[in-house]
């Protein structure tokens, strides 16, 4: 395991935390809550209010300098009253550097350093209108959030501080006896980094509840790029590659043993072939096994994940939120050429009201014989009534073969965060 570069100043995150704390002081909190809950109903509508402070650090091996980011995240929304069925929600969310901004961006040419994705950026992260006039369907037509199931093929990645939202248009309908069914047409993705992309993809999502020991999903994406080379600002993007067409099917469930034993399981297999205009040919799998047991409130979780690969190509996921598979050093946010096998292994529970995480992941491709590489990563969460919440993060992956593919160097990676959100 390799050691920090340098020393860990987080003096910024320090003074942020001070008076974070002090707001969240239960004598002083409660009735500032209750004020601050009232302020923001106005007109029968409710303002939204999300500031997220984040110190970041990362040491890569492959570069001479180390990043390091203070992070100030803000959201401000205000959602409506409903007229008739109708009702309409619009945020603000913006992303500002303080006291330390030595990374790069992808946007600030500080390419001495390693990749921060969190550019200072202000936009318009969800702008949309909803009509529930129609029996148990929802129409929602604008920028919003699209979340299927667990994020692996549609997700908002609300880790980054710049949220991925999309211009879409989504019916959901729950008509039918336990059954969900999500349809939606997608014309454009705003990114993490603020880049809208755009695309003509129809997508849907049906999910069936009425199993004793489960509930089953099917879903589909055609997701199919605008453009081929798209200019950002300095950076070109071949996005005909990202056009895939791809449907899969997932089953995820949990059985109560005992009162306080349950059993932990789901799988999920999905097929992908290039689609419309992507210059590649390929055919290629997802499987997904997972199981474990919740003891007493201590989860154990054993899980297996592949994406294949097929004429140099791996199965893509490039909507999902993928800071929450396979590792969060990110260093598989591109699906390698020769696809790749993560075996990995989960503990999480809740000790005095803090969330605990611990995972280990083995990497290799998707036969098995070529090994990238190893990583651990360690989460601890404290939430403060509904209002505050306090998170230190750690990921640190080791690469066995620098050589298999572009990237695959040591890494790691630390963060610090505090929350507030009405």
């Amino acid at each position: 395991m390799r050691v920090f570069r340098q020393p860990l100043n987080s003096g910024g995150f320090m003074r942020i935390l001070l008076f974070w704390l002090g707001a969240a002081h239960p004598a002083f909190a409660g009735s500032l809550e209750e004020s601050i809950e009232k302020a923001l109903n106005v007109g029968g509508g409710k303002f939204n209010i999300d500031i997220r402070y984040r110190f970041e650090y990362v040491d890569q091996q492959n570069l001479s300098e180390v990043a390091k980011a203070d992070m100030i995240r803000t959201r401000i929304g205000y959602l409506t009253p409903e007229f008739h069925g109708l009702k309409a929600f619009a945020e603000y969310e913006g992303n500002q550097d303080i006291f330390t901004n030595d990374y790069n961006s992808t946007r600030n040419d500080k390419t001495r350093h390693p990749v921060i994705a969190d550019p200072q950026e202000n936009e318009v992260n969800q702008l949309w209108v909803n009509y529930s006039g129609l029996p148990q369907t929802n129409v929602k037509v604008g920028r919003q959030r699209i979340i299927f199931d667990n994020h692996r093929f549609i997700g908002n990645v609300i880790w980054r501080q710049l949220e991925q939202t999309y211009d879409a248009v989504t019916i959901t309908n729950a008509s039918l006896p336990d059954t969900t069914i999500t349809a939606g047409y997608i014309w454009k993705v705003q990114d993490v980094t603020s880049r809208t992309i755009g695309m003509n993809s129809p997508i849907f999502n049906i999910a069936y509840t009425g199993l004793p020991y489960g509930k089953i999903i099917l879903h589909g994406e055609w997701l199919d790029y605008d453009n081929r080379n798209e200019v950002f600002p300095t950076r070109t993007f071949n996005t005909f590659t990202h056009s895939t067409q791809t449907v899969g099917i997932r089953f995820d469930g949990a059985t109560p043993i005992t009162d306080k034993i349950k059993a932990l399981y789901t799988a999920e297999y999905a097929w992908q072939e290039d689609y419309a205009e992507n210059p590649k040919d390929f055919k290629v799998d997802y499987w997904l096994a997972e199981g474990g047991f919740d003891l007493w409130g201590f989860v154990f979780k054993g899980s297996f994940e592949e994406l294949g690969s097929d004429n140099g190509q791996g199965f893509r996921t490039p909507l999902a939120t993928l800071h929450a598979f396979q590792g969060w050093a990110d260093k598989f946010l591109v699906t390698p050429p020769d696809g790749i096998r993560d075996v990995y292994g989960t503990f999480k529970t809740s000790l005095y009201g803090v969330n605990l995480w611990f995972i280990y992941h083995d990497f290799r491709d998707d036969t098995g014989n070529i090994r990238y590489g190893e990583e651990f990563d360690v989460q601890v969460e404290k939430k403060f009534g509904k209002h505050y919440s306090l998170l230190f993060k750690f990921a640190d992956y080791n690469a066995s073969n620098p050589n298999a593919f572009a990237g695959n160097v040591d890494t790691q990676k630390w963060w610090l965060q505090a929350g507030v959100s009405f």
